[in-house]
């Protein structure tokens, strides 16, 4: 088996252990909760009865740890269980959210790499012009609250210019040019933040990349200028890329709850956040489970992608 094999082996292995812990982390979130859930979700509602009827139904009389088993063994089976109070499934309503909030963070992920690396590469290997112009967007970009953006966003697009709807959504399998114009404002408000974390790391890496010995090898044989920045640099470059890309994405799925509810994006965000104002904690439970088990599996992959790129790091790890 070769060295790749086994190092990607082993960040599978791993991985089993970390999901593991999460499920553990987020079956007991409803249990963290100040107070009693099912008073809570019950409301002016809370009689003894009712308390008593609704724990049964939830399974909250049961020991802690049957609780749990009951909890995984359906998670294992995709029942992720039932909406208190709509009473759908849950695994339904994740079906059709999910779709939504891997559109909104693919598309800004996607247009913040493709924006952000050649920005951060021109700024390392340019002039200062390029640098200060970077510079001074990577500060913005950094410092400008995603809400307020958006909210100057609709204000512009929509108020003034009147180009673009200012919230609502359509399936992109309905009608691909109304979902894009729904999903421009969302998507162009987390773009920004994350092009700019993205070109400042691009920048730094491959200014680093630039210093080495096999630059000034290239270079002494007269290899142009753009083949040693583009084909050389970045490439010796891209781990810390691609693990900056890994972590920010995790952000965009943080991200994705304010904007998703912002601009009335039917996604797991969304349906979270309307979750917790309803105080309707198996969603809650099964929101969180998704988003973060999807944050893990992202860095998952940004792993396995660093093998391929660098093979050192598998070596490394087999070493």
């Amino acid at each position: 088996m070769s060295e790749r094999l086994r190092f990607a082996g082993r960040r599978l292995l791993i991985t089993i252990p970390v999901l593991f812990v999460l499920s553990v982390f987020v079956f007991l979130l409803i249990h963290l909760v100040p107070g009693d859930p099912v008073r809570t979700m019950l409301g002016f509602r809370a009689t003894p009865e009712n308390i008593a009827r609704i724990r049964g139904e939830l399974g909250l009389d049961r020991p802690l740890l049957a609780q749990y088993g009951t909890w995984l063994n359906n998670l294992v089976h995709g029942d992720l269980g039932r909406d208190y109070v709509s009473g759908a499934s849950l695994t339904s309503l994740l079906r059709t959210s999910l779709p939504v909030t891997l559109e909104l963070t693919s598309l800004s992920m996607v247009l913040a790499t493709l924006v952000g690396v050649p920005l951060g590469v021109l700024a390392a290997s340019r002039g200062r012009g390029w640098r200060s112009g970077t510079e001074g967007f990577v500060i913005a970009g950094i410092s400008i609250p995603d809400f307020w953006l958006g909210i100057m966003l609709v204000l512009l697009f929509t108020g003034t210019l009147a180009w673009l709807p200012p919230s609502g959504y359509v399936k992109l399998t309905d009608d691909v040019a109304r979902n894009l114009r729904y999903m421009v404002l969302p998507v162009l408000t987390l773009v920004i933040g994350e092009t700019a974390y993205i070109a400042r790391t691009a920048r730094s890496a491959v200014e680093e990349a630039l210093t080495k010995p096999f630059v000034g090898y290239l270079r002494a044989k007269g290899v142009a200028e753009k083949s040693i920045v583009f084909r050389h640099a970045l490439r010796n470059a891209g781990v810390p890329i691609a693990t900056v890309i890994g972590i920010q994405f995790g952000v965009l799925l943080g991200g994705s709850i304010v904007i998703e509810y912002a601009f009335g994006l039917p996604g797991v965000g969304k349906l979270t956040v309307v979750a917790i104002n309803q105080r309707n904690y198996t969603v809650v439970q099964g929101g969180v489970l998704v988003l973060a088990a999807m944050f893990i599996l992202v860095n998952l992959f940004v792993e396995l992608m660093i093998g391929v790129i660098d093979p050192r790091v598998a070596d490394g790890a087999g070493a």
